[in-house]
């Protein structure tokens, strides 16, 4: 008995730096959802609640550094070529024009979040907005799916699976959840399958980051360049 609490004690404290950044994500977009009139009428915008959770996550994931092992590693630089095509691909298929029926919630009417502002406000706010998605949204999504919930599907004690050996139970399964996460659920169920492709193949966790990263900076880019606000 005494050994089973250890063993459960040791797989809660592995756990937990890859649940917790992503659960203080969620939990700030889910809070600014609910009570963004209560936010408005304290005068706190919406552009300021997202640098305050990206800033959040990023203390969150300095403060579990150690346990990263999967990180640790870093793959050939022939990979992370790879890893940058593929991640321009679930780009691609990201603004894909798929039909209202396809997005959860409906279709989204994006606003312009830099309207009103000066030209170094607006720069300050692109540049946090691009910089969030592209460096820190990667690492924590991809700790939290690929490295917990993916291998999790197959054993409690994650960290034993290798990548390249998790079933195909646990790769579809979780890129079907990784697609509930995103309005856009179809590509989000693309990006999930090709990021989680990704880490079984390579058996690297940098690889799927870094196409995420890539998929993530294209798209906020783009937005800029266009007006597709509705993918912000």
């Amino acid at each position: 008995m005494h050994v089973l609490r250890m063993s459960e004690a040791m797989q809660k404290n592995q756990m937990l730096p890859r649940v917790v950044p992503f659960a203080i994500y969620i939990l700030f977009l889910v809070l600014g959802d609910i009570f963004a009139p209560l936010f408005s009428h304290l005068g706190v915008s919406s552009k300021s609640l997202y640098v305050f959770r990206i800033v959040v996550v990023i203390t969150a994931l300095i403060y579990f550094l150690r346990s990263y092992i999967e990180l640790t590693k870093m793959p050939p630089l022939q990979d992370f070529l790879y890893a940058a095509v593929a991640g321009l691909v679930v780009f691609i298929v990201w603004i894909f024009p798929f039909p209202d029926w396809l997005l959860l919630g409906g279709n989204a009417v994006g606003i312009n979040p830099i309207l009103g502002l000066s030209n170094i406000e607006a720069m300050l706010w692109v540049s946090t907005r691009i910089m969030g998605a592209a460096l820190v949204v990667p690492v924590m999504e991809e700790l939290f799916w690929r490295s917990y919930i993916m291998r999790r599907y197959d054993s409690q004690n994650f960290l034993s699976i290798n990548p390249e050996t998790i079933s195909t139970f646990a790769y579809i399964g979780s890129a079907c959840l990784f697609a509930l996460e995103h309005k856009l659920w179809l590509a989000g169920l693309f990006a999930g399958l090709v990021y989680g492709q990704l880490y079984k193949t390579y058996k690297n966790l940098w690889v799927p980051i870094f196409a995420h990263a890539v998929t993530n900076g294209v798209l906020g880019v783009w937005v800029m360049l266009t007006g597709n606000w509705q993918y912000w």
